[in-house]
């Protein structure tokens, strides 16, 4: 058997925690003055992948 490997853009992007997966957020990275400062807060709070898409997440980390 070949040995796995991982999707390299899941891998940058997935983060495995102890019980979830973590992604980043999105609309962050321009455009930042016109959005309120209650949005932005918001945003820096961690996010997680939805449980339906769990399991292809797991598939392209390897896990």
């Amino acid at each position: 058997m070949p040995k796995m490997k991982s999707v390299r853009g899941a891998a940058k992007r997935f983060k495995m925690g102890k019980n979830k997966i973590k992604r980043g957020s999105a609309f962050r990275s321009h455009i930042l003055t016109k959005k309120p400062t209650k949005r932005m807060q918001d945003l820096r709070a961690p996010q997680y992948v939805d449980s339906t898409n769990v399991a292809a997440v797991k598939k392209m980390l390897c896990v």
